[in-house]
């Protein structure tokens, strides 16, 4: 049994979700400790005991510790990942609803169930756009088509919003099973054109429009043509927020009471700027969550971030941990860097 502690690194929600992945997908046993240490409401919170629990399905663990606040678990796999349908609310795991992020429950999920036996398919229920976590748009538009030059084979649907507080939302995803991911590089890809939402429910028209046309002037500025959707749907509570991505970049902001719609798309726009004046390849989230597959590629992979976070630096460490990988580092946490993986060359189940 692998014994991981949560205190170490950035200390957040990033060792369960990584330990979660390799555990399921190696069949190798771990203990996590002192859980998200280093955040102010420290454990399992319910988006992490969701993880945990559908995890646990898939591979039919034995699991010690999937409590709300538990700061300690043990994980032990039985089986290979099993192919199927599932569904997973985010409020099956709390005293109510909750808006915990869907898009973090599925980075534990995606690449044990891409190495199943076959196509899974999977409903996720809670938090869609919401602080601190990548929103669904991001998965979509930024992330997928970047597991794809890894040979990853992954659809997903947005059937309803889900807004901090409420959540509520839901998405669907579809996951092909492949025998194994390939090494690519990725370089900074230059554009003058950028796509995005700028998105609202149950609150006024003229929001989104507000959002949409803040940022195309802002964009406009600096010569970068954009092609923004306002949309106003419906939902289960209010919320609002803007989505902007170019290759391998994504770059949101989500409503506040009292925050005005302009101030909100300046967010989104001065980030998306910022990755766009470093010419890096990835953007630093996107970096992190290139990581693992990766690390699990035949071959070597490359990359460069606008600054190296501590969640990138705590997944290197981590997989360093679980697999026989190569991992080179230039550059300092906080600062751009170069990421270099020879992957470790994981392959299926020889009876998958």
């Amino acid at each position: 049994m692998l014994l991981i502690d949560g205190a170490s690194g950035e200390g957040g929600g990033q060792h369960l979700r990584t330990c979660l992945s390799l555990s399921a997908i190696s069949g190798r046993p771990f203990r996590l400790i002192n859980i998200r240490a280093n955040r102010s409401r420290p454990g399992l919170r319910p988006q992490h005991l969701t993880a945990v629990l559908a995890t646990a399905a898939i591979c039919a663990a034995d699991v010690t510790g999937a409590a709300l606040n538990s700061s300690t678990l043990e994980f032990k796999p039985q089986t290979p990942p099993k192919s199927g349908s599932y569904r997973f609310d985010v409020a099956d795991a709390s005293a109510g609803g909750s808006a915990g992020s869907v898009t973090l429950v599925l980075q534990a999920l995606i690449w044990p169930l891409m190495f199943a036996a076959a196509g899974s398919q999977l409903t996720l229920i809670g938090g869609t756009h919401v602080p601190f976590s990548p929103p669904y748009h991001y998965l979509a538009e930024v992330a997928l088509p970047a597991f794809r030059r890894l040979g990853a084979d992954v659809r997903t649907r947005l059937n309803n919003w889900g807004w901090y507080p409420r959540g509520g939302g839901s998405i669907s995803v579809d996951i092909e099973p492949v025998s194994h991911l390939h090494g690519t590089s990725f370089t900074h890809e230059p554009t003058d054109k950028v796509r995005g939402l700028a998105a609202v429910t149950n609150l006024p028209a003229h929001i989104p429009q507000r959002m949409s046309r803040r940022a195309v002037n802002l964009l406009a500025d600096h010569k970068l043509k954009a092609e923004i959707q306002p949309v106003r749907d419906r939902g289960i509570g209010p919320g609002a927020g803007i989505m902007l991505w170019i290759p391998n970049g994504g770059f949101s902001s989500l409503g506040r009471k009292g925050v005005p719609a302009d101030e909100v798309a300046q967010a989104a726009v001065d980030e998306l700027l910022s990755f766009v004046q470093s010419n890096s390849a990835v953007d630093a989230h996107l970096a992190d969550q290139l990581l693992l597959p990766m690390a699990l590629a035949h071959g070597c992979s490359t990359m460069s971030t606008p600054v190296l976070t501590a969640h990138t630096m705590t997944n290197i460490e981590l997989l360093r941990q679980w697999l026989d990988v190569t991992i080179v580092v230039e550059g300092q946490m906080g600062q751009p860097g170069h990421i270099t993986i020879d992957g470790s060359g994981f392959r299926s189940h020889p009876n998958i």
